[in-house]
C-alpha cells in the first residue's frame, strides 16, 4: 500500500509548473494567430493594391509590314465608278423582272416590263386622229385642184368676153382658201405624228432596259409591285429595278492625312493588299488626288487604279495600300518596323506621347513616336516592339511601377 501511495505521488504536478505549461501554450496560440493574420494581410494588400487594367498585344504593321520602298501607308475600299440603280422613267405596275443578282448584264438588255394597257390605249387613239387629219388634207387637195381647173376655165372665158371680173375673183378666192385649209390641215397631220411618237415613247418608257454591261448585285422589286422614279407611297413604292456594277470600273479610294498627302502624287505606284486576301499583293499606280480636303477628319481623298483586275476583286472590300518610292536608292536599307496599337493605349504625359507596357505584373512607361492613326489603331513608329503588352485601359492615375492586374476581356 505504500509503494502505491508513493507511486501516485510522483505523478502529481506541482503548481509551479503547472503555470509555466500554461504560459507557453497561450505565447504559442498567440504566435501563430499573428502569422495567419500577417499571411492574409499581405495577401490581401496584395489584392487590393494592384491596379485592374485591359491590355492589348503590339502587333506589326499591316499583318505582315509595308511593301519594300513604301513612303506611306493607307487603307480604304474597293469602289466602282460606273454603279447605278435602274429604274423606270415613270410610276407604274411591274409585270415582269428579268434579271437575279448574281447574273451578268448586257446594255439595252430588257430587264422588266411595266403594265402598259393605258400607254397603248394612248397610242391608238392619237394614231386615229393622224389617220384623220391625213384624209382630211387629201380631201382639201382634192378639192383644190377642182378649185384650180374652175378658175383656168374662168380665166378663159373672161378673155373671150363671156363672164365678168367678179367670176374670176370669186373662182380665185375659192382657190386660195383652199390652199389655206391644205396648209392647215399639213400643220394637223404634223402635230397628230408629234402626239404618235409621244405617245410610242411612253409605251417604249414600260421596259426598263440596262444602261451599260455589268453584274448585277442586287434585286430590288418584284412582279405586282409598284415602282417610281421618285419615292412615294409611304415606302410601299419601289425606287428601282436592281443595282449594276460595272466591274471593269473598279478602283480603290483612300483617305490619307492632310500631313502626308505631299507623299502622293498621280501615276506613283502602289501596292494593294485585299483584307480577304492579306498575301496576295496587286500592282496598282495612283489615279489623282482629289482636290478637296475633309475638314472634319483632316484628310484628302486618292484615287487608284489597279493595273489589271480580277474575279477576285469586288466591290466594297476592304484594301490596305503602300504608296511606293519610284526609283529606290540602291543599297538601301529596308525601313525599320512599324507597330499598331488601339489608340485608347495612347496618352499625354508632359507634351509627349506614352504608353504603359506590362511587365511581370507592373507597368512600365514609355515614350513612344506614333504615326498614321487609321480607324480605332494607331502606327507606332518607334518605343515598342512586337508581341509587347500595353494597357488599353485603365485609371488617369496610373504611374509608372505601379502593380497592375491583367483584367480578362
Amino acid at each position: 500500500m505504500t509503494n502505491l501511495n508513493e507511486q501516485l505521488s510522483s505523478l502529481r504536478i506541482e503548481e509551479s509548473a503547472r503555470g509555466r505549461t500554461g504560459r507557453r501554450g497561450v505565447w504559442i496560440a498567440v504566435i501563430v494567430v499573428i502569422a495567419v493574420l500577417a499571411v492574409g494581410g499581405w495577401f490581401w494588400s496584395q489584392r487590393v493594391q494592384a491596379t485592374e487594367v485591359t491590355t492589348a498585344t503590339v502587333a506589326a504593321r499591316g499583318g505582315g509590314g509595308s511593301a519594300p520602298g513604301a513612303v506611306l501607308n493607307a487603307s480604304g475600299y474597293v469602289t466602282a465608278r460606273r454603279r447605278a440603280t435602274v429604274s423606270s422613267k415613270v410610276t407604274g405596275k411591274v409585270l415582269d423582272v428579268f434579271v437575279e443578282e448574281g447574273k451578268a448584264v448586257r446594255q439595252g438588255q430588257v430587264l422588266a416590263r411595266l403594265d402598259d394597257s393605258q400607254m397603248r390605249s394612248a397610242l391608238a387613239v392619237v394614231e386615229a386622229q393622224l389617220e384623220a387629219s391625213k384624209q382630211g388634207a387629201a380631201e382639201d387637195e382634192a378639192r383644190l385642184h377642182e378649185a384650180e381647173l374652175t378658175l383656168e376655165r374662168r380665166v378663159q372665158l373672161m378673155k373671150d368676153g363671156v363672164i365678168g371680173k367678179a367670176e374670176l375673183d370669186s373662182a380665185q378666192a375659192q382657190v386660195d382658201s383652199l390652199k389655206a385649209r391644205i396648209n392647215m390641215a399639213h400643220r394637223q397631220v404634223a402635230v397628230a405624228e408629234t402626239l404618235v411618237h409621244q405617245r410610242r415613247t411612253d409605251l417604249a418608257d414600260m421596259v426598263v432596259r440596262a444602261p451599260f454591261s455589268g453584274v448585277a448585285i442586287s434585286k430590288d422589286a418584284q412582279p405586282g409591285e409598284m415602282i417610281s422614279p421618285i419615292s412615294a407611297g409611304g415606302g410601299f413604292t419601289r425606287t428601282g429595278i436592281c443595282t449594276i456594277v460595272d466591274m471593269s470600273s473598279l478602283e480603290v479610294e483612300v483617305d490619307v492625312s492632310e500631313s502626308y498627302i505631299n507623299r502622293v502624287h498621280s501615276g506613283q505606284p502602289v501596292e494593294a493588299v485585299l483584307d480577304a486576301y492579306p498575301d496576295w499583293r496587286i500592282p496598282a499606280h495612283v489615279i489623282t488626288t482629289v482636290p478637296s480636303a475633309d475638314r472634319q477628319k483632316a484628310t484628302v481623298r486618292v484615287r487608284i487604279a489597279f493595273e489589271k483586275l480580277d474575279p477576285r476583286i469586288l466591290p466594297d472590300m476592304g484594301v490596305k495600300v503602300s504608296f511606293l518610292s519610284e526609283q529606290p536608292a540602291a543599297g538601301t536599307a529596308p525601313p525599320p518596323p512599324t507597330f499598331v496599337v488601339p489608340k485608347g493605349a495612347v496618352r499625354s504625359a508632359q507634351g509627349k506621347d506614352v504608353v504603359f507596357v506590362v511587365r511581370d505584373g507592373h507597368v512600365e512607361r514609355r515614350a513612344v513616336s506614333i504615326g498614321l492613326a487609321q480607324g480605332d489603331q494607331v502606327e507606332v513608329v518607334s518605343g515598342l516592339t512586337a508581341g509587347e503588352r500595353v494597357v488599353v485601359a485603365g485609371p488617369p492615375t496610373l504611374a509608372d511601377g505601379a502593380k497592375v492586374t491583367v483584367k480578362e476581356r
